[in-house]
C-alpha cells in the first residue's frame, strides 16, 4: 500500500518532522522557567508573587504590552542583520555599537539638524535615516577591514562595539558635543530631550499604549529581508559567497562587494534599532541607553537558525522576558543577577533544543 500510494503517507511524515520543531522549543522554555522558579524559591522570594510580577510586567497593562513589543522590534532588527550577514558566512556581533552610533546620529539630527519644522514627517524621517547611515558606516568599517586585510569580522565588529559605546559616553559627557548645558553640579550627563515633532508617531496616538510605527516597519523589513534571502539573486549571491567564496568569485560574484553589502546592511539595521529606541521610547540620549539590546538581538539571531520567523519568535521571547524581568525585580525584589541567570538558562535550553531538532531532521 505504501508503494502504491506514497502520496497518502506524505502528510504523516510532514507532521512527524514538524512536531519536534514546534514542541521542543516550548518544552525547553518551560524547563528553563521551572529551574528559574526553583532558584527564586531558594533565595526566599515567593514564587507566586514573582510570577505575578513577571506577567504584570509583560501583559499586565496596555503600557507594559506596548513596551514589550517595542523592545521586541529592536531585538528583531539586530537579529535580521545577523541572519543576513550570516548567510554570507559572516558573523556580525557589533549590534551594540551600531545601536549606539545610530542613537548618537538620530539625537544630533533631531536636536541640531533644524528638522523639527519640516513637513510630511521629515522631522522624524531624517533623524531615522541619519541613524541608518551611521549604522551602515559602522558595519562598513568591519567589511573593509575584512576585504582589505582579512581581519576577522567577529573581532572587528566586537571591538567597534566598544568604540561605539565609549563614543556614546563621550558625547553625553561633553557639552561641546551632545550633553545638555550644565546649570549646576547635579545636571545629569545626558542630552536635551528631542523635540516632539521628531518623536516617532504612535499607532494609537495614546501614550497609555505607546506602540510606535517602528513595529509595523519592523514587520515590513522582516518580509523584505526574507524575500531577499529566499527569492532574489542577491540572496543567492550571499549564499554562494558563504558556501565557497573562491567558486563564487570565479562565477562572477564579487566577494568584496558582497561582504560590504552584508555587513553594511546589518549595521544599517542596527542603526535603525538605535533610532527606534531613541526616537520612539527614550527621547533623551544617555550613557548606556542601549542596555545590552544589541547582544540580546545577537542571541535572537543565533537561535533563529537562519530563519526570519525564528528571529521574530526569539525577539518576542526576549522582549517579554526583558519587560517581565524588570518588573519582577522592582515588585518582587528578585535580584537583577538572578533575572539574568534565568534568561541565560532559557538561551542555553533553546540552543540545546535547536541542536536536538537539527539532529532529528531528515537528511
Amino acid at each position: 500500500m505504501t508503494a502504491l500510494h506514497p502520496e497518502r503517507q506524505q502528510p504523516v511524515r510532514l507532521a512527524i518532522s514538524l512536531r519536534p520543531t514546534l514542541l521542543v522549543p516550548v518544552l525547553a522554555v518551560a524547563f528553563a522557567a521551572l529551574i528559574g522558579m526553583a532558584l527564586i524559591a531558594m533565595i526566599g522570594v515567593s514564587v507566586p508573587d514573582a510570577v505575578a510580577a513577571f506577567v504584570d510586567g509583560t501583559i499586565g497593562s496596555p503600557y507594559a504590552l506596548a513596551a514589550s513589543l517595542n523592545r521586541s522590534a529592536v531585538f528583531a532588527l539586530v537579529g535580521f542583520g545577523f541572519v543576513l550577514a550570516n548567510r554570507a558566512n559572516l558573523t556580525n556581533v557589533g549590534g551594540e555599537g551600531q545601536i549606539a552610533v545610530g542613537g548618537i546620529a538620530a539625537t544630533a539630527v533631531a536636536l541640531y539638524g533644524h528638522v523639527s519644522e519640516l513637513p510630511l514627517g521629515l522631522a522624524f524621517i531624517l533623524p531615522t535615516l541619519a541613524a541608518v547611515i551611521a549604522g551602515a558606516f559602522w558595519g562598513a568599517i568591519a567589511a573593509v577591514l575584512k576585504v582589505k586585510s582579512g581581519t576577522n569580522e567577529v573581532i572587528s565588529t566586537l571591538l567597534l562595539s566598544f568604540i561605539g559605546v565609549w563614543l556614546l559616553y563621550w558625547c553625553v559627557q561633553s557639552t561641546v558635543l551632545l550633553r545638555k548645558p550644565m546649570t549646576n553640579s547635579a545636571t545629569l550627563p545626558e542630552s536635551l530631550e528631542i523635540p516632539d515633532e521628531t518623536k516617532l508617531p504612535l499607532l494609537t496616538g495614546d501614550y497609555s499604549f505607546p506602540v510606535h510605527i517602528g513595529l509595523p516597519l519592523t514587520l515590513v523589513l522582516a518580509i523584505v529581508v526574507g524575500v531577499i534571502l529566499s527569492r532574489t539573486i542577491l540572496g543567492l549571491r550571499l549564499r554562494a559567497v558563504g558556501l565557497n567564496p573562491v567558486a563564487a568569485n570565479r562565477a562572477g560574484i564579487s566577494y568584496a562587494k558582497t561582504v560590504i553589502f552584508a555587513l553594511s546592511t546589518a549595521g544599517a539595521l542596527g542603526g535603525l534599532a538605535g533610532a527606534l529606541m531613541l526616537l520612539g521610547e527614550q527621547y533623551t540620549l544617555k550613557d548606556g541607553f542601549s542596555s545590552g539590546y544589541g547582544f540580546d538581538g545577537l542571541v535572537a539571531g543565533l537561535l533563529s537558525r537562519g530563519s526570519i520567523s525564528g528571529v521574530i519568535a526569539a525577539s518576542l521571547l526576549f522582549g517579554f522576558m526583558r519587560s517581565g524581568g524588570i518588573n519582577m525585580e522592582m515588585v518582587a525584589a528578585v535580584p537583577t543577577a538572578l533575572v539574568v541567570v534565568i534568561q541565560g538558562l532559557i538561551v542555553i535550553t533553546l540552543a540545546s533544543a535547536a541542536l536536538f531538532i537539527e539532529k532529528c531532521e531528515p537528511r
